[in-house]
């Protein structure tokens, strides 16, 4: 038999690793003058521990002792306590029917009491012994509402114990690598915080999870540190366990002289402990070493043993065990009869566990079926008060809904009709969008067009008229006075094609058509400040190479140039400063100037058509537009634009 061994372990207030080492003397003295109160009652359930892993008849009787005195206080964590110790003791003893009703009981009386801790103790106690009655998967669903607590709760000190209580729920289940998994992480939390108080039984299932793989020097290296951690302990429940498990796994290896070895050891170790189930298993395990050596005598004396202690306590699987190695032990004395007596003894108990587990699952089925039928018939009389309050309340309700539909219908009309407001006004912005696009675009047409003919006609006849001049001169022979005179005009037609290209530039910049918005900025920034007029110091980012549409490249030479020139006609200002930056699809404008300032609020009433021209363009390119500006402290134009 394969059984996983694993007393609860994340008990109790008074904590079992240090009762164990507390002296059951000295606590028994205080009990001899202790009052009648509840520091008596934690003081029985105290000495009841010490006693929990060594003598559980002892334990039992201080446990009714603390229960006893806790119903005369009414003291409710005295009786949890009570049911919570009483559960590991049942326990302990294979008294599992028993353990789980304390156990139920533990864990109604922790949420009574409202104590996180305690529930997350008896939720994880609860599972190990589902484990026991082979609910594998009950065991699992307990284990994991205890870890959820603990991790709602960051009780960090109990997750290397919940780790070891889930990995025994998986080892049940046949997921042994997973039950490895979480086993480690229980062993590396105990060595970082010492939270666990049984690292010995970490260790012992690490090797029976390595021992169901069949890696049995793993199995034997771990049993070893489990049985040195339980000495330490002085856990001789767990010492008697683990040297039965070392005996399963010398028997897979055929090393029949360990296994009996190991076997006598915990025969010793069960009878001090009074444990019958460990006390028939260490026999059995005697019996089945002693068969493979050889010894049949000695194997007939201890399997008849076991038989008797089996059969008196009930103990279904060990009794299969003991009858499967006694039709071998009576085989080979050549008592055939008696062998197949034993066989088919083997085959009826286990037929009659299939048996049990069957009843047991119609059994919870039926349960389910008569739990699920009152519930029905709860539901349909609740039912029927439902339609006698629905028959009251329709008249009312019906009101109620009038009204509702009154409100909601006045409500949406009203909505509509903002909707639709907003709608116009939409449309009207989007108008005045779109004529101020097409003035723009009209305008800077316009603009090309004399920029053009300026350049190309007007340019072209004045620049011919100074070359037949040029001519006539060298053909002419005038008096010093018509010379001057002629140079004279000569100089003036000069000037007026000086001043006609820069009417023309003005209108269009030709580096704006031919080289981008950049290079039109900084020719127009630097021609203004060769002039004298103003200093300019231009600055742009994200524009080296950028190809800007050519609506919005002029629309933005435009504002700029709008703004410099009112900065010069208005501010007396010595420098300025332009910054152009364009990021993804924005444009951003800065033009800051030292000069006098003005009230800002006069830009509201202004009718100046530079400024309107300035509003207009930035809201066709759908920008916002902030003025900055104080007396003497000069001006700040910044503006963003969505491209």
């Amino acid at each position: 038999m394969r059984k996983i061994f694993y007393i609860l372990i994340l008990l109790i207030s008074t904590g079992n690793a240090k009762a164990q080492f507390e002296n059951k003397d000295s606590l028994i003295r205080l009990l001899s003058t202790a009052k009648e109160d509840t520091g008596k009652v934690m003081l029985l359930l105290r000495i009841a521990d010490t006693y929990e892993a060594n003598n559980q008849d002892s334990s039992i009787y201080y446990l009714e002792e603390s229960k006893q005195l806790s119903g005369q206080l009414k003291f409710k964590k005295g009786l949890y306590h009570y049911y919570a110790q009483s559960a590991i003791v049942s326990y302990t003893k294979g008294n599992y029917d028993q353990a789980l009703l304390q156990s139920n009981e533990a864990l109604f009386a922790a949420r009574e009491l409202k104590d996180s801790n305690l529930i997350i103790n008896t939720l994880a106690n609860t599972g190990i012994v589902y484990q026991y009655l082979g609910q594998f998967d009950k065991q699992l669903e307990y284990c994991l509402q205890a870890l959820a607590l603990i991790e709602r709760k960051d009780q960090k000190k109990k997750l290397s114990s919940m780790y070891q209580n889930i990995a025994n729920a998986y080892y049940n289940l046949s997921q042994f690598h997973r039950s490895i998994g979480f086993l480690l992480l229980s062993l590396e939390l105990h060595r970082q915080t010492g939270s666990n108080a049984y690292p010995n039984r970490i260790y012992a299932t690490l090797g029976q999870s390595y021992a169901m793989l069949k890696n049995t020097d793993s199995a034997l290296c771990y049993y070893t540190i489990a049985i040195d951690e339980s000495i330490k302990l002085n856990d001789k429940y767990a010492v008697a366990a683990v040297y039965g498990y070392m005996a399963n796994t010398y028997a897979d290896r055929y090393e029949f002289k360990k296994m009996l070895e190991v076997s006598e050891r915990s025969l010793k170790l069960s009878e001090e402990l009074q444990s019958n189930q460990m006390l028939a298993s260490s026999l059995y395990n005697i019996a089945y070493a002693n068969y493979f050596t050889g010894n049949n005598m000695a194997a007939r004396q201890h399997i008849d043993k076991a038989m008797e202690i089996a059969v008196k306590d009930s103990l279904k699987d060990e009794l299969k065990n003991i009858y499967t190695v006694l039709s071998y032990i009576t085989a080979r004395e050549g008592d055939f009869k008696m062998s197949l007596w034993a066989k088919q003894k083997s085959d009826s108990i286990q037929q009659a566990m299939l048996n049990e587990q069957v009843i047991q699952t119609t059994a919870e089925l039926e349960k389910k079926y008569e739990s699920a039928k009152k519930d029905n018939q709860i539901i349909l009389q609740q039912s029927q008060l439902e339609k006698r309050k629905v028959l009251n309340y329709i008249l009312i309700g019906s009101a109620a809904v009038l009204l509702i539909l009154s409100f909601l219908a006045y409500r949406n009309y009203n909505q509509k009709k903002k909707l639709q407001q907003q709608r116009i006004s939409e449309l009207e912005t989007l108008q005045q969008l779109t004529a101020t696009g097409a003035v723009l675009k009209g305008e800077e047409q316009e603009r090309t067009r004399l920029a053009k003919d300026l350049h190309d006609g007007l340019g072209g006849m004045l620049s011919g008229i100074k070359y037949s001049l040029n001519t006539m001169k060298g053909n002419l022979i005038m008096t010093p006075e018509n010379n001057q005179a002629f140079e004279r005009s000569i100089d003036m037609l000069d000037s007026s094609i000086q001043e006609m290209r820069r009417v023309a530039h003005n209108m269009m910049p030709e580096a704006l058509v031919k080289f981008g918005l950049d290079t039109a900025m900084n020719d127009f920034c630097n021609d203004i400040s060769k002039s004298g007029a103003l200093q300019i110091s231009y600055q742009s980012i994200g524009l080296e190479n950028e190809m800007v549409e050519q609506t919005t490249a002029i629309t933005i030479y435009r504002i700029v140039q709008e703004l410099i020139n009112n900065t010069m006609k208005h501010a007396a200002a010595k420098t300025a400063i332009v910054q152009v930056t364009k990021s993804v699809n924005q444009f951003a404008i800065t033009v800051e100037d030292d000069g006098t300032g003005f009230d800002t609020a006069i830009l509201k009433q202004s009718g100046g058509i530079g400024w309107n021209n300035i509003r207009n363009r930035v809201e066709f390119l759908k920008g916002t537009l902030d003025v900055r500006s104080e007396k003497e402290k000069g001006t700040s134009v910044h503006i963003e634009l969505n491209v």
